[in-house]
């Protein structure tokens, strides 16, 4: 007579305690408060896009809002930062143009790490060949030079920003699904997941509820990364005169209409927009760090 032996209970994910159980946010949000650049970050991120798309209630002139009368003007108590030449409340053009700004970043880290992390789990889990053509396609797409296959295809498709997020997200994919893949190459010989797949756990299955998981830290932090690079570079090539053009406005082409202001009485005007900038990057930047240390303490050592 043999001996029947049962098989092993996959263990917790690696980051903490089992997804379902409430002790988990408790311990997610105990070390995220610990991080305090972190939640300092949350705030200015929060304001931030409250200010923005809430511009409409917010901001104290409409969006295009002309006086030429008014034009050119320093700061004061009607506008807070002064006028740009052609007299709209300066204040409330960064406001409406800080929505778009964010909302490129939003969509652009969104879309790519959807993509990304699909063709990553895809390729570490299968390997073989189709692991070989989703990383010869993703080196492919590394070797691009990003701000001038933007300009190209803004130029070609037009300076929308629905191009502008769907040319980042085809080239950002690339970055978070080698990340994934490796992880997923790693992961995929553990116990609980030979448990998993024993008991007739098929290959999406494993990979939605096993895997991915416990590649959450890694994820929040690409999406963190690929906020920051998709401001700039649509800062980058609105600057260039390449990106957003008239009526619609964002921190980059404010940055443009500013730019022949440097040395005069008003070029705190390309200051301002620039700053914005650099504090939602730096803010993005932190963020991801709390919320990777937070979902993932290991990923620290």
């Amino acid at each position: 007579m043999t001996q029947s032996t049962a098989l092993p209970a996959p263990p917790p994910p690696v980051s903490g305690p089992p997804s379902g159980d409430p002790r988990t946010s408790r311990v997610v949000l105990s070390r995220f408060l610990r991080h305090r650049l972190a939640v300092a970050s949350l705030v200015v991120l929060v304001l931030l896009a409250v200010c923005c798309f809430g511009a409409a209630w917010i901001a104290p002139f409409p969006r295009n809002a002309q006086n030429l009368l008014a034009a050119s003007q320093p700061p004061s108590g009607a506008h807070w930062l002064g006028t740009d030449s052609l007299g709209r409340d300066y204040l409330s053009e960064m406001l409406y143009a800080g929505q778009l700004s964010l909302a490129i970043g939003l969509g652009v880290a969104l879309l790519a790490t959807l993509v990304g992390t699909a063709a990553g789990a895809v390729a570490g889990y299968l390997g073989g060949w189709p692991d070989e053509v989703i990383m010869r396609v993703a080196d492919l797409f590394l070797i691009v030079p990003p701000v001038a296959v933007l300009a190209v295809s803004l130029q070609g498709l037009g300076p929308s920003p629905l191009t502008i997020v769907v040319v980042l997200s085809g080239l950002g994919w690339t970055l978070i699904a080698r990340v994934v893949r490796s992880r997923v190459i790693q992961l995929r010989h553990q116990e609980f997941v030979e448990a998993a797949r024993v008991i007739g756990a098929s290959g999406p299955r494993i990979v939605v509820r096993h895997l991915l998981p416990n590649l959450t830290g890694l994820i929040v932090v690409n999406v963190s990364l690929s906020v920051a690079s998709a401001i700039i570079l649509e800062s980058t090539v609105s600057f260039l005169g390449y990106g957003v053009q008239p009526p619609k406005s964002s921190w980059g082409n404010m940055l443009t209409q500013a730019a022949g202001l440097i040395g005069t009485s008003q070029s705190y005007l390309l200051y301002v927009p620039g700053l914005a900038i650099l504090v939602t990057v730096l803010a993005v930047n932190f963020l991801g760090d709390g919320l990777r240390d937070a979902l993932d303490p290991q990923g620290r050592q």
